[in-house]
């Protein structure tokens, strides 16, 4: 047996989450937060048999596409005295972090 963490950004949470219903894997879902951008993810937890791994690997992969967007960016003082200047940086945002982990001993109760 396998615990898959998920760690998905939160505008691909739906669509992963809708697939893997839709595939009939069960799953638990947190609501998490990035610690380098601070932008909000979805961490999910889903475990499966050993021959299970490569079906929800290829749903995850399917639905986290990774996009460019906007991200605020400040600009430093200039002639000595603060200056914030607000700018847009392109930064590369989605696609999923994935860790498969071996389980030794599950219950259910």
């Amino acid at each position: 047996m396998k615990l898959i963490t998920a760690i998905v950004n939160k505008k691909d949470a739906a669509g992963v989450c809708g697939a893997l219903r839709k595939e009939k894997f069960f799953f638990t879902k947190l609501s998490t937060s990035g610690g380098f951008l601070g932008e909000g993810n979805t961490t999910l937890l889903i475990g499966v048999e050993d021959e299970q791994v490569k079906g929800v690997l290829e749903v995850i992969r399917l639905h986290c596409q990774k996009r460019m967007e906007p991200m605020p960016a400040i600009m430093g003082a200039e002639a000595g005295y603060p200056a914030f200047n607000y700018t847009a940086a392109q930064v590369l945002v989605g696609g999923a972090t994935v860790f498969v982990t071996n389980i030794e001993h599950f219950e259910k109760f």
